[in-house]
């Protein structure tokens, strides 16, 4: 994998914009999460990527953007996606669907 002190202005820029269409295409912020594509990986909290880095992340493209990223907010820049959060129309959050519970008055009486 390459530093990101090794990049010039215009290969980082495709980086970003890379990591920009990319979105998180199973689990828990995956496609049936989070439709109808998924969280945006620049958005994925910090936690779920350490656990990635912990375990491994997934092989191929996905995986090194998401190393990326992971690196990036593990080192408290994630403003570095606030332009592309703006462009997009704000930060995408996750609220899991809680089951709906009904709860009916006893009518034994």
């Amino acid at each position: 994998m390459f530093q990101l002190t090794d990049i010039d202005r215009e290969d980082f820029r495709n980086l970003l914009n890379e990591i920009a269409r990319t979105y998180m295409p199973f689990g828990k912020y995956g496609r049936t999460a989070v439709p109808p594509l998924g969280m945006p990986i620049y958005d994925l909290p910090v936690e779920y990527l350490f656990w990635f880095k912990e375990r491994g992340f997934p092989k191929g493209r996905l995986g090194e953007l998401m190393a990326i990223v992971c690196e990036v907010k593990g080192v408290g820049m994630d403003s570095l996606f606030d332009p592309i959060r703006q462009a997009r129309g704000g930060r995408v959050t996750f609220h899991p669907k809680r089951k709906k519970v009904h709860r009916f008055p006893d009518s034994d009486s």
